[in-house]
């Protein structure tokens, strides 16, 4: 590896690869490459060679990952660190290396946490010429991007779905994320934000009468990589529905362990303990959207993901107790496209008609 040109590459997870290769593209000095966006190549790669049994974002990552490698990537960056996720590291690792591939492996998550010394250590092994002095700027101004995208994004589920020109809050968003990667200071960044909501709030919108509104829950990663839940959100936009959703990056690495215990105590009429992953939390924003108002709330989860299993059931109570309807879907290698839209339909007409009932 010494003599051999370094290249970094990570998972692909919705668009946050712009902060992620905006953070090592400042602070390496290495050739950073982006996994290809997710395909059905991407799952036939990653199914092939994961335990038949293991959760579909081990395979979607297995996935990204091989493609990667296939493209000259010999550094794969990870820093998972929730539910199993902390341990996928270490089973990625061996099914790459039996399958003939040559790469250096960096988990900055140890045991589902993070060790500043550790990380260092490690980040100098890749790069010697790494400067903290450097890392800490970009981070900061990588840690506000992150908190601008959401916050751009939960303000355009609002509204996407009355959008007057198809396709303009998604155009925009592309623009935006665009500029972000040209910033060189925290002043940059503000102004590129403000500039874009500016002009999202510009978006002219066809005019809805107390639009139905709709909470999407669920499991980390199938909520935050569109391809994995087959898009669902823009699906449900086209339905001229408001979406809800809480996980994001930002919450769940610097906002939720502010949070948790506030939120068990929201919800201890129906658990006493944390569940594992986020489970806690969908409960507990279940509840939320019920007393908020919400029409309807749809559950979203891999197939296999144990923490999300055993909090469906409590979800359902929390939305009978309240009179809320709430949709289960479950995403794997083999859901069909057809069946999701079907089951979408079905629930927006039954909101429909709980709606005109009140």
């Amino acid at each position: 590896m010494k003599d051999k040109k370094k290249v970094i590459s990570f998972p692909h997870m919705g668009n946050y690869y712009v902060p992620v290769k905006y953070l090592l593209s400042h602070v390496f000095h290495c050739k950073i490459l982006v996994a290809p966006k997710i395909t059905s190549r991407t799952i036939e790669l990653g199914t092939k060679y994961s335990p038949d049994f293991v959760c579909t974002p081990f395979k979607y990552t297995l996935g990204t990952l091989i493609e990667s490698l296939e493209n000259g990537a010999n550094i794969l960056l990870q820093a998972g660190g929730g539910c199993k996720y902390g341990y996928y590291s270490e089973l990625q690792i061996e099914i790459l290396k039996s399958l003939g591939y040559q790469f250096e492996y960096v988990n900055l998550v140890s045991k589902g946490k993070m060790n500043i010394s550790r990380m260092y250590r490690m980040v100098k092994e890749i790069d010697p010429k790494f400067q903290i002095r450097k890392f800490l700027k970009y981070a900061r101004i990588t840690k506000r991007m992150v908190a601008y995208m959401d916050h751009f994004e939960d303000e355009v589920r609002k509204r996407i779905g009355f959008e007057r020109e198809e396709g303009s809050f998604e155009n925009l968003e592309r623009e935006m994320l665009h500029k972000f990667m040209k910033v060189k200071n925290m002043t940059q960044l503000k102004q590129r934000y403000k500039e874009y909501m500016k002009k999202m709030y510009a978006l002219p919108l066809k005019e809805e009468q107390h639009p139905i509104r709709v909470g999407v829950i669920g499991e980390l990663y199938t909520l935050m990589e569109p391809f994995s839940n087959y898009y669902l959100e823009k699906a449900l936009a086209q339905y001229h529905i408001s979406i809800k959703r809480f996980t994001n990056v930002n919450y769940l690495l610097f906002q939720k362990k502010h949070h948790i215990k506030y939120l068990l105590r929201y919800v201890s009429r129906y658990i006493k303990y944390k569940m594992g992953a986020d489970a806690a939390d969908n409960i507990a924003w279940t509840k939320y959207l019920c007393e908020e108002g919400y029409d309807g709330i749809i559950h979203i989860k891999s197939s296999f993901c144990t923490p999300e299993i055993g909090a469906m059931p409590i979800i359902q109570k929390v939305c009978h107790d309240y009179d809320v309807p709430v949709i289960f879907f479950t995403f794997d290698a083999g859901t069909t496209e057809v069946g999701i839209e079907t089951r979408l339909e079905a629930f927006y007409d039954m909101l429909k008609e709980k709606r005109k009932e009140k």
